[in-house]
C-alpha cells in the first residue's frame, strides 16, 4: 500500500468555480479540480496555492480550509491509498490556461449546477457541494468580498 497526500483548491471568481478537464491518452477522461501532491517541506495551503497556479495559471488566495476527501485506486506494482486536503479559494478574474504537460485540455469557471454535472469524481462533487455551502454562508453574510 502507497500512501499518498495531495492538496488542492474549490477556486471562485464571481460566483462561479474553476475546472480542469483531463485526457490522459483516452484512458483518463474527465473534469476535475486542481490538486497535485505535496513536496517534502511544503505546508499544505502552499500546496494547493501551487497546484493551483501550475495547473490553471491561476493565482488564487485561500479564504478557508473545507475538508478532506480519502479515496483508493491501483497502480500496476500497487494500490494507492490518497488523501486530499482542500481549500476553498478566490480568484480576481475569469483569466485561466490549463498545463498542458499534465494533459489538461481545458479549464474555465462554470456556474455551480454546470460544475457540480461536469465534475468527474464523486468525492469531488461532495467537496465542490461543501465549498459552494461556505460560499453561500459568507456572500449572505457579506463577509466573501470579490
Amino acid at each position: 500500500m502507497i500512501e499518498a497526500v495531495s492538496c488542492g483548491g474549490v477556486v471562485i471568481y464571481r460566483g462561479k468555480f474553476l475546472l480542469l478537464y483531463k485526457n490522459y491518452r483516452n484512458r483518463y477522461e474527465g473534469w476535475v479540480l486542481p490538486k497535485g501532491t505535496v513536496e517534502e517541506g511544503e505546508q499544505y495551503p502552499d500546496t494547493a496555492l501551487r497546484e493551483v497556479k501550475e495547473e490553471t495559471g491561476v493565482t488564487a488566495s485561500i479564504v478557508r480550509y473545507i475538508g478532506k476527501s480519502d479515496y483508493t485506486f491501483t497502480v500496476p506494482e500497487d494500490t494507492v491509498e490518497k488523501e486530499v486536503h482542500w481549500y476553498l479559494m478566490k480568484s480576481t478574474s475569469y483569466f485561466s490556461k490549463p498545463q498542458k504537460e499534465e494533459y489538461f485540455l481545458d479549464s474555465g469557471y462554470y456556474k455551480y449546477h454546470e460544475a457540480i454535472h461536469l465534475l468527474k469524481f464523486a468525492n469531488e462533487k461532495q467537496i465542490l457541494e461543501k465549498a459552494y455551502e461556505e460560499y453561500q454562508s459568507l456572500y449572505r453574510s457579506r463577509l466573501w468580498t470579490p
